[in-house]
């Protein structure tokens, strides 16, 4: 499925923020190279000196045997109202608040699920082990044994019954203020957003929930998860300019693939009816809001099912997924300041009903070429005379119509130049059995009719290939001859749904370390 062409983050008070980065500073020492050794010299000095006498003091500060029974948000769980100091928990974290009261420290440490506090004090743990802990750094990572109770503030906290230190950080945590000042180190130090930026962490969370969600609801209905190879001979699935590769013990050049789907179809001829995988693609084109050169799809095929089958399926699914993930069916959109409801009724409209609209042209299929790029610059488009007839009407309605479908729109009947891998449409052979999900203004999830017919197949791969019989898988249409069932397939861009259903602004956001230029390294002074 193709959804990824380009046309197509107190003096006694040490308190880490925990919000997202100040812009401010770009002229920040943090802004000049990969790595902030700049501002961190000083400090990272003074820890590389309390290592050495962690060292020679015969203390192991990179240890590796602590046993964690529960992540904070457990532990905060598990605390039983009225009966403090009873449950006992171990936990494990990064220090990301210190407050010094003198003979006792609360601090935070943070894990996957969240923070948690921790009391120490003197009179427990004893003067030896009090007098290391206060020692210790932001950003050192720590284990603690203790039980749990509320404060006079209502927070559930640890009280500390021993502790060890388990990785020692040798440089600081960003600085307080602006903690990553430069945007693109945001996504070259993501380990950094991580630990500073509740809503990168909230994020990437949400989108590790969405594909486990995606999973369990497609086994519920007995779709079964495959692998299929990333390296293949034929570039095939999408209209889209591959990464090479060259096996050496082979002596075979290899595409990184650009689309899961002809060999998801070989599974289909296998007698295996409902398949999915969730997988990496890879294209060699631009990098813009909604492209990245590695991305995450979801394909999934049902035999004797078609585009309307997909219909239902893709539905519920983004439903079920909603409901799970967020708690609600319904979202704000805050580039329109439109909510945006998956339980309501889903709009369709046909691809041809949506450009006559927008162009004010009931003829407008009727039209030749010429009038078509001239009505085209009328609307401000800009459009190139080589170009084909289709990919003019195809430009008014990716930059005049897609950007404003909402809410949840089925556009159907898509042309047929548009996909050599559906069905022509019966009552109108210039279209295709298909439909392209819109949501929040881009494509989501386009759907097919599949084709089965190997003859017709053959005839739509060659014109696509336009003389370069190479670029044909011909063993995918050697399988399609032993009979292929009729089928609906679905593709799922996971890295757009999850901009959709979190509001961010651009797909780095969702992906933990996207693709970027490599930046000068510039190793740290004393390193």
């Amino acid at each position: 499925m193709d959804t990824n062409t380009p046309q197509s983050q107190a003096r006694n008070r040490r308190n880490f923020p925990f919000a997202p980065p100040d812009r401010r500073g770009q002229d920040d020492p943090l802004h000049m190279s990969e790595h902030p050794a700049d501002l961190s010299h000083d400090q990272h000095a003074v820890r590389r000196q309390k290592l050495a006498e962690l060292r020679s003091a015969g203390v192991d500060p990179f240890r590796a045997e602590f046993a964690v029974t529960h992540f904070s948000a457990e532990a905060l769980k598990a605390h039983v109202e009225g009966q403090d100091n009873t449950v006992p928990v171990a936990v494990g974290g990064r220090l990301v608040t210190i407050r010094d009261m003198g003979k006792s420290q609360f601090v935070k440490i943070l894990d996957q699920q969240g923070e948690i506090q921790l009391y120490v004090k003197k009179d427990v743990v004893g003067d030896d082990a009090y007098a290391g802990f206060k020692k210790l750094d932001l950003g050192d990572i720590i284990g603690a044994k203790g039980t749990l109770f509320k404060t006079k503030s209502g927070e559930i906290t640890v009280r500390v019954e021993a502790s060890v230190l388990l990785a020692k950080a040798l440089r600081p945590l960003p600085e307080k203020w602006h903690g990553l000042a430069d945007p693109e180190q945001v996504y070259r130090q993501r380990y950094l957003d991580l630990v500073v930026n509740r809503e990168s962490r909230r994020r990437l969370l949400l989108r590790s929930q969405v594909v486990a969600t995606i999973r369990r609801f497609l086994a519920e209905r007995q779709f079964i998860e495959v692998e299929t190879p990333v390296l293949q001979t034929v570039a095939g699935g999408a209209a889209a300019k591959p990464f090479t590769t060259h096996h050496n013990a082979l002596g075979v050049d290899f595409f990184l693939r650009i689309s899961l789907e002809l060999y998801l179809k070989r599974m289909l001829v296998a007698g295996f009816d409902r398949v999915f995988e969730i997988g990496r693609n890879f294209r060699n084109e631009g990098i813009s809001r909604k492209h990245n050169p590695e991305f995450t799809m979801l394909e999934v095929y049902q035999a004797y099912s078609n585009h309307r089958g997909m219909m239902v399926l893709v539905k519920d699914m983004l439903g079920a997924v909603c409901r799970e993930v967020l708690g609600t069916d319904q979202m704000p959109h805050p580039a329109s300041g439109q909510v945006i409801n998956f339980g309501g009724a889903w709009r369709e409209v046909t691809y041809k009903d949506l450009i006559r609209a927008e162009t004010g042209d009931p003829d407008w299929f009727a039209r030749d070429k010429a009038a078509h790029i001239e009505a085209a610059g009328r609307m401000g488009l800009k459009v190139e005379a080589g170009w084909e007839d289709f990919e003019v009407t195809n430009e008014i309605f990716s930059k005049k119509i897609e950007p404003f479908l909402i809410q949840p729109t089925f556009v159907l009947n898509l042309p047929k130049e548009l996909c050599p891998l559906a069905k022509i449409n019966r009552d109108d052979p210039t279209t295709l059995d298909v439909f392209e999900l819109c949501i929040g203004g881009m494509e989501v999830a386009p759907a097919y009719s599949e084709q089965n017919d190997p003859d017709v197949q053959r005839e739509m791969f060659e014109h696509q290939a336009g003389g370069e019989p190479q670029s044909v898988d011909q063993d995918f249409l050697f399988a399609l001859e032993h009979g292929m069932p009729p089928a609906g397939g679905m593709g799922i861009g996971i890295d757009r749904l999850c901009m959709l259903l979190t509001g961010a602004e651009s797909i780095r956001d969702v992906i933990l370390f996207p693709q970027l230029r490599p930046a000068e390294v510039k190793p740290a002074d004393g390193a």
